[in-house]
């Protein structure tokens, strides 16, 4: 996991920024609080545990968080920091097979952000959906922006009288961002029964293409 560009303004808890050195501990703990959340739930992880896989201590992991709870917090910021890339991606051409591959784009682009940070995204959305509101805040604040580009351009496709006046953008918006997360999340469980990753990529891309634009897809060769 790669340093953050959110580490620049890092503090201690006594609100001190961070040099060098402080940034690169405070980067172990965090690394090995993601691979522990690879194998275990957040609830079984200690704060003895991530301080020996990273090499330090229980009192230097409290230097810097509080606990395991507001590691996982850091991490789900930094995993919502990589979004705006998939809204630049929404805000691209949706006209004939350019729309068809903007979607598949999204589609994949979706896919390998939860490959990277999926233990963590995973505790974000159960923390959030259990009503925890700092969790609730950085999902909105990940998702909020990836909604607002699919309803609009939904809205532009109304406006356009090609897609139906009936579809409601931000409840079509939010259904997409729905399936896009959750076959994301769970796509490698499909494999064992025929689902590819490619198969995903093509079914997902060719949903949102017909939701955002009301036309039906283009053949794959065009």
């Amino acid at each position: 996991m790669a340093t953050s560009t959110s580490e620049k303004s890092a503090v201690d808890q006594s609100g001190r920024p961070l040099g060098p050195r402080a940034l690169s501990t405070r980067r172990r703990l965090l690394v090995a609080t993601v691979e522990l959340l690879d194998s275990s739930s957040v609830r079984d992880i200690s704060v003895v545990e991530i301080a020996r896989r990273a090499g330090t201590s229980p009192a230097t992991f409290y230097q810097y968080f509080k606990d395991v709870g507001e590691a996982t917090l850091r991490l789900a910021e930094e995993a919502a920091a990589e979004v705006p890339a998939v809204v630049e991606l929404i805000d691209g051409s949706w006209r004939g097979q350019k729309g068809m591959e903007t979607s598949r784009s999204i589609t994949d682009a979706f896919i390998r952000h939860w490959d990277a940070y999926r233990a963590v995204l995973l505790v974000r959305n159960l923390a959030a959906d259990e009503g925890e509101r700092s969790f609730q805040k950085v999902r909105r604040l990940a998702l909020r922006p990836v909604l607002d580009s699919l309803a609009r351009k939904i809205e532009e496709s109304q406006s356009d009288a090609v897609a139906s006046g009936d579809v409601h953008p931000y409840a079509a918006a939010a259904a997409l961002a729905a399936l896009l997360e959750r076959l994301a999340a769970y796509h490698k469980e499909l494999e064992p029964i025929g689902v590819t990753r490619e198969a995903l990529v093509e079914t997902c891309a060719r949903i949102m293409y017909q939701t955002v634009t009301g036309r039906l897809a283009p053949p794959a060769n065009g």
